[in-house]
């Protein structure tokens, strides 16, 4: 499919046979988002080629990243708890909380929300929504923090820039990292912290080179990639 004249303008300011410094890569990154500026604030997106293999649970890498600066993009929160976790959570900022009401609305079809929290004792009633919020990637997970009792710490760091991560089938994550209109260095902390908690999931049971490749782009923009050496480097 032919890419149109702003892509083929940013992809100009690309060695695509490269792959950059961190601090390069956010520069160039930066560059391409002037050329020809779009009319909305893209996202910057990060794509991690890792060398698993998901479809075994022990190489499956997932997990969730406050990051810094968060996504620039404000979250809707929905909350299933009962009682005085309802308050905590409408108190934290929470736009929808319920039970089985919540349930049943999700069930007719009320979406209106980006990531789901619930406490532990509702799982019985979310459970029946798996067909619905799991294809979506809403569904909570204690291993990320949206199954919990302190659902008015799960709010605020959804709210506040928290993005859950997993690796696909070809063992590969996208990840947000922020928005166009953020400063090199925004999205270089933000990248940091993503990439330290992957580098930190790292399974046992990975054999051979573990980051295999990583790039960054934004909506619309060319992929620039960034050297692996330097991130694994750190990690030592």
């Amino acid at each position: 499919m032919p890419h149109g004249k702003r892509f083929e303008a940013a992809s100009g300011k690309v060695d695509r046979n490269k792959r950059y410094t961190i601090e390069e890569g956010f520069k160039v990154l930066k560059e391409t988002v002037e050329v020809g500026k779009p009319k909305f604030d893209e996202t910057v997106d990060v794509a991690i080629n890792l060398g698993v293999d998901p479809k075994h649970a022990d190489q499956m890498v997932r997990g969730a990243v406050v990051l810094p600066h968060g996504t620039g993009k404000s979250k809707r929160v929905a909350v299933f708890a009962k009682g005085d976790k309802q308050k905590e959570a409408q108190d934290a900022g929470a736009d929808v909380v319920g039970e089985a009401d919540l349930a049943k609305r999700i069930e007719e079809g009320f979406m209106d929300f980006d990531t789901v929290v619930a406490t532990p004792d509702m799982m019985g009633v979310v459970g029946k929504l798996g067909k619905i919020l799991g294809p979506r990637g809403l569904m909570p997970n204690p291993k990320v923090g949206t199954v919990t009792v302190d659902v008015a710490k799960a709010v605020k760091e959804a709210k506040g820039g928290k993005i859950e991560f997993r690796a696909e089938k070809a063992g590969i994550i996208h990840a947000p990292l922020g928005k166009a209109s953020f400063t090199a260095e925004k999205l270089k902390d933000n990248f940091n912290a993503l990439l330290d908690l992957v580098m930190k999931l790292k399974p046992a049971t990975a054999k051979g080179v573990y980051l295999k490749g990583v790039a960054v782009s934004t909506t619309m923009g060319p992929g620039v990639k960034i050297d692996p050496g330097e991130i694994v480097a750190r990690h030592r």
